[in-house]
């Protein structure tokens, strides 16, 4: 479709570059506005009669708001993330509103995941803050090297195959799971699928790459916790839901969990992104955590490279126009 009114909401400034070469690359006949507030009821009137709008997790749309959007004219949404459950699809649906994610090459992300596999497993927070006092004693330091152990990767999609990819070059033992497990990645040898109990059971270190549906929500429970090893290392740049933080934290203060790295956090929204130095923060989960020696919790920025932002802008702006002529490959 060549003509097209599109509102990019969101759009920080690390974002404009792309959001500037996109535009200028689409048919003459789009016209496309930005604005860096987020879509809510109170920011309507910047649709400006506006089909398609291109947002992000921080502008969550529920069955009232689409009805908004469907009522002023909107057809089309596009979110700027893999994750979409900030939106009502079957609403959207029933609205007649087509939606679709955004993908971005995995390499980001499994990087990100193998460099918080190595900071937990060398006890990188505790030398960190040492250092800032002039402690160099090495007492409590000792790590463990990650050729010598077992990981498990719970799911097999884009990134975990690439956390696989390069965890590989480590010499580890690789254990998977995934309900839809790949068939090329189990032909190759060095990747082993078993069972959920299995892979709690046999590794040392157990870190996370599936969705959140329903399904998965608290997946990681203290029943789970229970069947892994002693000084189980975990690590989640997935969702912060898939883990019960009640079971982390009973995890941590009993040693069962040896490490915890987290760069995602449950209600994480209006604290991730954002600068809250000054503010009382309601979320004590996340404090308490934060102050154990051996629970690493970053920002939120696995995914925070330049190459897969501009990804995420070019994917969010050309799949309104890839859904209007119905050949969008990540419509939901």
């Amino acid at each position: 479709m060549d003509d097209m009114k599109i509102k990019v909401f969101e759009l920080r400034d690390d974002e404009r570059a792309a959001y500037d070469r996109v535009v200028g690359e689409l048919p003459a006949g789009c016209e496309v506005a930005w604005s860096a507030d987020t879509l809510t009821s109170a920011t309507l009137d910047m649709l400006d009669g506006a089909e398609g709008v291109v947002i992000v997790n921080k502008s969550p749309l529920d069955a009232d708001m689409l009805r908004e959007l469907h009522d002023r004219g909107v057809r089309y949404v596009a979110t700027r993330s893999i994750g979409f459950n900030h939106i009502d699809i079957d609403a959207a649906k029933e609205l007649g509103i087509h939606v679709c994610n955004t993908t971005y090459p995995p390499y980001g992300v499994a990087e990100f995941a193998v460099m918080l596999m190595l900071m937990a497993l060398r006890n990188y927070k505790p030398a960190m803050w040492r250092q800032q006092v002039n402690d160099y004693s090495l007492a409590g330091l000792r790590g463990r090297e990650l050729r010598t152990l077992t990981v498990g990767v719970m799911g097999t999609g884009r990134i975990g195959r690439a956390v696989i990819d390069y965890l590989r070059g480590f010499g580890c033992k690789i254990l998977a799971y995934d309900p839809f497990p790949s068939e090329e990645l189990a032909a190759r040898g060095d990747v082993t699928y078993v069972g959920l109990d299995e892979l709690y059971a046999q590794s040392d270190l157990v870190t996370v790459h599936i969705p959140l549906m329903e399904s998965t929500r608290g997946i990681i429970d203290c029943e789970a916790i229970a069947k892994m090893r002693d000084g189980v290392v975990l690590v989640n740049v997935s969702r912060g839901e898939l883990m019960d933080v009640d079971a982390l934290v009973e995890g941590i203060e009993s040693e069962k969990i040896g490490a915890l790295a987290m760069d995602v956090f449950p209600e994480e929204d209006g604290i991730y992104h954002v600068s809250r130095t000054h503010d009382i923060l309601a979320n004590r989960n996340m404090a308490y955590l934060r102050q154990f020696p051996n629970v690493i919790l970053t920002q939120h920025i696995a995914f925070y490279t330049d190459i897969d932002v501009d990804s995420m802008v070019e994917q969010g702006i050309r799949g309104i126009l890839a859904m209007a002529t119905g050949e969008c490959a990540t419509e939901l």
